[in-house]
């Protein structure tokens, strides 16, 4: 690699172990950290190529935080360093899930833990929305009069990403690749668009731990690699293509044990898309959950360390970076989006109105303040509210 990393491998595979591991929050939350840590201040990865990573994890199919963690892996130490960190980020996640799924089967469902999770979902609400506004000001501008005239046009595309997003409840990559487009277009015209003959061609047990049936995982298999070759986004995006496969075709879960499932992603750390690793253990035990988690992430990683090398060669020329600069506002309006949609979901009553604004302002101005921390104080709130 031309660049030399200031860091050890070993260091950024205990940082994703960290992370899969405490970071709670969904992709928002995730990428946020990421930035936060890797760029700001570890000072690992530089800001373009943070911003290479998020837009090439939007273009390709997958879970976003996970994609994004395996090409920081990529930048400085290629194929093993994508795929220590990838591994890094998922297994505690995937095991905490597990754990879960062992006692929803043991107790047949989660009744305790509602009050927890009605805490819970609204802190993570306000963790998420702290995180996508450094996003938007680091990313598209900073919030003055000056700034946003400067760069209107990416606030557009801001913009247009929440208000697709929140009206369709999905993100859509082909919005992504046409404000890149028009964007690169705007700022930075390639050569071949003056010289149309020069034009390079771009491709751009007893308690159902190991109870299954061949058929029933090949079945999973199948769906879940599906699921990750052809969903684009975060977790969120994959929530309806698994209802209907999970639920509605194949009848593994009932609507109840649906809603569970996506409730045990929201309080667990890691990508929210390890509900899948849930599902599969309700469904299969767990074998169940290897092969769902598996296929899920492999088409993902695939996609990634096959892509970052050219991807990362020509992120550089100014046109394809005008390009990414543009997806990537789209992007983050997305994910914006997405916790909007979120939101109305989790913030339902005052009470989680006021856990929700009381872990903006602790992020906000109380220094050094830990996700987790606030994540266990509204998990001991809910409690309490329900008993009250």
């Amino acid at each position: 690699m031309k660049n030399t990393p200031t860091y050890k491998l070993a260091n950024l595979v205990l940082y994703f172990l960290k992370l899969g591991t405490w970071g709670f929050g969904g992709p928002v939350a995730l990428v946020g950290y990421m930035q936060r840590d890797l760029v700001e201040q570890k000072k690992w990865i530089s800001e373009d190529e943070y911003k290479e990573g998020l837009a090439l994890a939007q273009l390709a199919p997958g879970p976003l935080a996970a994609q994004l963690g395996i090409y920081i892996g990529f930048v400085h130490y290629g194929l093993l360093g994508a795929t220590l960190a990838g591994l890094a980020f998922v297994i505690p996640s995937f095991i905490m899930v597990v754990i879960l799924g062992v006692a929803y089967k043991l107790y047949s469902g989660l009744p305790g833990m509602q009050a927890v999770f009605y805490g819970v979902s609204a802190s993570v609400i306000g963790i998420i929305t702290v995180s996508a506004y450094k996003l938007t000001i680091k990313s598209v501008s900073k919030l003055n009069f000056e700034a946003i005239k400067s760069n209107w046009l990416l606030w557009v595309f801001y913009l247009t990403g929440v208000i697709i997003t929140v009206i369709t409840k999905r993100e859509d990559v082909l919005l992504f690749i046409a404000c890149g487009l028009i964007y690169m277009m705007v700022k930075a015209p390639p050569k071949w668009i003056k010289q149309p003959a020069s034009a390079p061609s771009v491709i751009l047990v007893s308690i159902g731990f190991w109870q299954y049936e061949s058929k029933t995982l090949q079945e999973i298999g199948l769906f879940f690699l599906k699921a990750g070759a052809f969903v684009f986004g975060s977790g969120l995006a994959i929530v309806p293509f698994l209802h209907g496969g999970v639920v509605q075709e194949f009848g593994w879960l009932n609507e109840q044990e649906f809603l569970d499932s996506v409730a045990v992603a929201m309080i667990s750390p890691g990508p929210v898309v390890i509900t899948v690793a849930f599902i599969g253990y309700l469904v299969a035990g767990f074998p169940g959950a290897c092969v769902a988690a598996l296929a899920t992430f492999l088409p993902c990683y695939l996609f990634t360390v096959a892509l970052a090398p050219s991807f990362k060669k020509i992120a550089k020329n100014p046109s394809i970076k005008a390009f990414v600069d543009g997806i990537t506002g789209a992007v983050i309006g997305a994910l914006v989006g997405a916790v909007i949609i979120i939101a109305t979901r989790a913030i339902v009553d005052i009470p989680t109105t006021a856990i929700a604004l009381f872990s903006i302002l602790a992020l906000i101005y109380v220094k050094q303040m830990k996700e987790p921390y606030l994540i266990l104080a509204s998990a001991v709130a809910g409690v309490l509210i329900n008993l009250i």
